[in-house]
Formats: structure tokens, sequence, C-alpha cells
């Protein structure tokens, strides 16, 4: 393998385009929940509510190590375009759900599902592709700020997602030519200007970047893995809701998923170019990192989850209080993303950042499991930001430390497999601790349960006004909730110890190969 040059216009238009891409993926993340309430009511599908988000969740997790794997034999642009024309279909085709009645006897609802599935399949590459391609194009050393960036903007999004979708929600519905278009309609269609923009940038100033490997894909393997992972998948995210754990429906998906996890394994081992080479699990830099960032990806998204539930129903503030509420956390998130990668890059060292933000998590949430039904907001926010400045560090340095400790031949794997296990591990984080809740609120023998405290939140956003929260739903909530905050702590000390494990390589301050020669243009 020869190393590619790049001018310093490429880079940086190529970084450009990838923000964007980056942003996308992110923002479609957080920008439908605030408009769900309203979809539900126009499309008629409250028996359906979580199957919109499930059906994103489900095919852009399965689809990432195959997305990773294709861009390491086929190369990085034309998968990268690919997936950005899948989800840029996938946002027209959710928006348009349910207008024109139904189609091929599907409901409006069952639409929005099918389509916000396949704009879950291109949103898988969005993601690993973007990360993929920054370690093409710099060495580890270079490479900690710019992730740095990718995660400030994964920040940015959180905070953006829900305050566009409920503007347009809220302020969106326009008539066009005597045909009336409903609000939440744009919270998809606001996707397709900036999709034809990277779409452009990357088709147009993007270099196209060498092929890794030769090889054929992995066939079988994609087919076990999406075998193993969408039961296991539905059966977190539905059990508990629509079924019981222990039921027919859960065991057998749990079954099913095991059974094919345990066939993509062997094939795994019997084919010559493996969608995830079981030889990665050797390295111990690979096997840490990825074991690290599913547990603090699985604690994070477990305890804020919850957040706003317990800033509705046990402080009594509305929606919208509670959604600026999450501010702080998400700048300590954005402040120490970007200050870690900028040390990264510096110092050259990553575990010692790793260390410092798991102890600051650790900390912040500690501090959360001490709220009572009467912590006044202020007291609740300054805690949430230091459990976003714990968090910071975790976007972006898990991913630096694998890509660093792998060959360059593997990078697309490498980091496929990395978002891979942090969604796996987000999964699972809200499915058990949302079990959690509901198991210590059936022990407080007040009657509630997770179903009725969520009908209450909708219902209180619907409304538009701040609830005056009831005392004994305020104290059973707060309870059950601290008692979640307490299991993400050891969760998180968990995920500590595993990162005292990673060993910690030199960052490569160079890319492999012939030392490149760049061209420096007039800026």
């Amino acid at each position: 393998m020869t190393a590619q040059t790049f001018t310093d216009t490429e880079r940086r238009t190529t970084l450009a385009g990838l923000l964007i891409v980056f942003l996308l993926s992110a923002l479609d993340q957080t920008v439908v929940s605030t408009a769900m309430p309203r979809i539900i009511a126009e499309l008629n599908g409250l028996t359906l509510y979580s199957w919109v988000t499930t059906a994103y969740l489900l095919t852009s997790t399965v689809m990432v190590p195959i997305w990773g794997k294709l861009g390491d034999i086929y190369g990085r642009k034309p998968v990268l375009l690919a997936g950005i024309a899948i989800f840029l279909a996938g946002s027209w085709l959710s928006g348009l759900s349910g207008e024109f009645g139904a189609v091929l006897g599907m409901s409006g609802m069952v639409q929005l599902i099918v389509f916000r599935a396949l704009q879950g399949i291109g949103g898988g590459a969005l993601f690993t592709t973007a990360f993929a391609i920054i370690a093409d194009l710099y060495p580890p050393r270079e490479r900690g700020k710019f992730a740095g960036i990718f995660g400030s903007v994964f920040g940015l999004a959180s905070v953006l997602g829900p305050l566009i979708g409920g503007y347009f929600t809220d302020h969106g519905t326009v008539h066009l030519g005597g045909h009336l278009i409903a609000g939440w309609r744009w919270v998809f269609y606001v996707n397709l200007p900036l999709s034809l923009l990277s779409l452009f940038m990357i088709l147009v100033k993007m270099p196209p970047l060498e092929h890794r490997r030769s090889g054929a894909v992995d066939y079988l393997g994609a087919i076990l893995l999406v075998a193993a992972f969408v039961p296991l998948l539905l059966a977190l995210s539905q059990g508990g809701h629509d079924f019981a754990w222990s039921s027919p429906q859960a065991l057998g998906l749990f079954a099913f998923a095991a059974a094919a996890l345990a066939l993509f394994l062997y094939a795994e081992t019997k084919v010559s170019n493996p969608l995830l080479p079981l030889r990665l699990f050797a390295n111990r830099v690979f096997a840490t990192a990825n074991l690290a960032g599913f547990l603090i990806s699985m604690a994070f998204l477990g305890v804020v989850t919850f957040l706003p539930l317990y800033m509705q129903l046990g402080l009594g503030v509305n929606a919208t209080t509670s959604g600026l509420a999450i501010l702080p956390l998400m700048g300590g998130l954005i402040v120490s993303s970007t200050g870690a990668g900028q040390l990264v890059s510096k110092t050259g060292r990553y575990k010692p950042l790793m260390i410092a933000g798991a102890v600051l998590l650790l900390v912040g949430i500690g501090l959360l499991t001490r709220v009572t039904a009467h912590t006044t907001l202020p007291d609740l926010c300054w805690r949430m930001a230091i459990v976003g400045l714990g968090l910071g560090p975790g976007q972006s340095l898990f991913n630096l430390a694998t890509q660093n400790a792998v060959e360059v031949r593997d990078i697309g794997v490498a980091t496929s497999s990395n978002q891979f296990f942090r969604q796996i591990g987000s999964t699972i984080g809200v499915a058990l601790f949302g079990a959690l809740l509901t198991h210590r609120l059936a022990t407080e023998g007040q009657g509630f349960d997770l179903g009725s405290l969520q009908g209450l939140a909708l219902k209180a956003t619907a409304q538009g006004a701040a609830r005056h929260a009831d005392p004994v739903l305020a104290q059973a909530l707060t309870h059950a909730i601290t008692g979640v905050f307490a299991a993400g702590l050891l969760v998180i000390a968990a995920g500590l110890v595993v990162i005292f494990l990673i060993p910690e390589l030199p960052l490569r301050s160079r890319q492999p190969g012939p030392e490149p020669v760049l061209e420096k243009e007039a800026v």
C-alpha cells in the first residue's frame, strides 16, 4: 500500500462535508422525539408509537459493521455516497407518510415505520464512514482534535434536535398550492437540502480514497449478524412494554438471537474475508476499548433517557423547560469533547483523559443519586453539567485508540465495530434501566408503572404547560429514578476498571507508508 497525498483544500472541503453528514445522522436520532405526539395523533398510530424509533435503531445498528466492511473493500467514497442517497430517500418518503392515505395496504403509521427503517439503513453508513474517512486523511496524533470536533457536533445535535423538532411541529404547518403540509413533516424534509449539499461536496470535492483490500463481501456473515441482532434489539426495546420479559415472545427472540450469534461466530472463522475478523479481539486495545465504550454508552443513555421524565413528573416542570434544562449537560459534553481532542493532539496521550472522563462521570451520576422531589432546577443543572464534562472524552477517544491500534486495512471494520458496540450498549442500557424503573415503581406499591408515567408525560407535553407535580407520584418516581442512577454508577465503575486495562500505545504522528508530500494551496 502506498500513502495517498491530499491537498489542504481537499482535506478542508472533505471535513466540511463530513461534518454535515455527521450532523444529519446525529440530528435524526433526536429531532423526531418532540414531534411524535403530533405524528401519532395525525396518523392514528398510538399502538405503534415505539416502532418509529425502534425501526431506525434496528436497521442503523445492524448495518454499521456491514457498511464498515464495504468501505474497506470498495472504498469510503462510494459507500458514503450510497449511504447519503439512501438516507435522503428515506427522509423524503418519511415526510410523505400518510399524505396520500393507505398505500399497498399500509396505513400512514406503517408507512412511516417502513421508511424510517430505510432511513436507518443509510444512517448506519454516515457515522462509521465519516470517522473512517478522517482516519484515512489524518494520522492518529492529528486526528484527536478532529475527533473532538465531531463529538461536539454530536452534543450540539442533541441540543438542537428536540428544539428544531418542536419548532417545526408547532409552527411549520403551511399551505402550498391549496395543499396543507403538516408541520411535523418538515422534521424529515429538513434533511433534504443538507443531504443534497453534502452529496455535492463529497461527489465533487472529496478525493477518491484508495481501496484498502480486495475480496468479496461476507454475505453469510451479514445475514447471520442481522438474524442475531434484530431479534435481540426487538426483545430489548419491546420487552417490558409490548410483552413481558418472561413471555414466550421474549424468550423466543433471545433464543433465536443466541443461536444466530453462535452461527455467526462460527461462520466468521471459516470465510476468507470475514465481516468482523475475530482475530481483532486478540488485540487488547480493540477488545478493551470496545468493551469500555459499550459500558459507558449503556450507563449514559440508560440514565439520561429518564431525566426528562424526572423533571416533568418529579419536579413538575413543562416539557420545553425540561428540554432546555439538558443544555448544561450537553454544554459540558461539547467543552470536554473539544478540549480532550486538542489535548490528545498536543500530548499524544489519550488514556489519562479517558480515566478523567470516567471519574467525572462517576462523580456526576453519584450526585444525581442524591436528588429528591424537592431538588431545584438550578441544583439539578450543575449536577448534569458535571455528567456532561465526564461524557465528552468518551465521544471520540475510544474510537481513536481503536483506530490507532489496528492495521490500516482494518480501520473501517474497527471504526464500525466501535460504533456498533456503543449503539448496542445504548439500547441495552435503555431497556434494562427501564425495566429497573418499572420494578422499583411496582415495589413502591402506588400502582404506577412506566407506561402510565410516559402517558402522563405525553399529556403534559400536549398541554404545553407546567404540571403541578402530584406529591405521591413525585416521591415514588424520584425514589425509582435514583435507583436507576445508582445502577448506572455500578456500570460506570465497571467501565472505569476496563479503561484502566486499555494499553496506551503511542499515537502515530503520520500515516503508514511513505511520508506523504502535501501540496500547500492558498486559502
